[in-house]
Formats: structure tokens, C-alpha cells, sequence
């Protein structure tokens, strides 16, 4: 990807294109908010966490889409949102894959964030 070259606006304008043309294609909305939230300006950030909800509420069982949502949602402090999909995406997940630790200590990592009363 363009961005771990070191060319991110070449990324979100790519993504941007491709997305503009085909707004229906998942690896292209998904490419596009990944640029997004990997942006400097705090626009383009809320705009691919948009994005990124937009892709949960249309796949919710896209293991990619829902990384993605999660680890952003951390990153904005929505440590509630961000438990909702990693529980979600461990119930897609079988049981014996490797990425299940990871999303365990990630959940465990949100909840530490949350109110008493928001981790009920």
C-alpha cells in the first residue's frame, strides 16, 4: 500500500478514486477508510471512522471490516464500540485461531477505559 511507502496522500487519493467509482465495492471503501484513518488531519479521521461504521452496518461478519472499526474505535477513545466488535468478531472466529489472544487482550486492554457502568 502507498502509505507504508510513505506516500499517504497517493493512498487516500487512490482510494478516494477508486471508492468515487464504485462505492459498492467493499476492498475499496475499506482501503479508503483505512487511508483515512491513517491521516494527519482529524477530518479525514472521523471521515473513515464514518466510513468504517457505514461497512459494519452493511458486513457485520467481515473480519477485516471489523478490525479495522475496532482498533480505530480505540484509537478515538470509543473503547465501547471497539468491545462490541472485537466480542463480535470473536464470535465469527473458530476457536482454535491464533488472532483470538490478540482480540482477548485487546477487549481486556477497552475495558480498563470503561465506566463501571459502561462495562455492564
Amino acid at each position: 500500500m502507498a502509505w507504508r511507502w510513505g506516500n499517504a496522500s497517493i493512498a487516500t487519493d487512490a482510494y478516494a478514486t477508486a471508492y468515487r467509482l464504485d462505492p459498492k465495492n467493499s476492498d475499496a471503501a475499506l482501503g479508503y477508510a483505512e487511508a483515512l484513518t491513517r491521516s494527519s488531519d482529524p477530518n479525514d479521521n472521523r471521515l473513515g471512522g464514518e466510513l468504517l461504521r457505514q461497512l459494519v452496518r452493511t458486513d457485520h461478519s467481515n473480519i477485516r471490516v471489523l478490525s479495522m472499526y475496532a482498533f480505530n474505535a480505540f484509537e478515538q477513545q470509543r473503547f465501547g464500540e471497539a468491545v462490541a466488535a472485537w466480542e463480535m468478531m470473536l464470535k465469527l472466529l473458530p476457536a482454535n485461531d491464533t488472532r483470538r489472544a490478540v482480540i482477548e487482550r485487546s477487549i481486556a486492554q477497552a475495558m480498563q477505559h470503561l465506566s463501571p457502568q459502561e462495562s455492564k
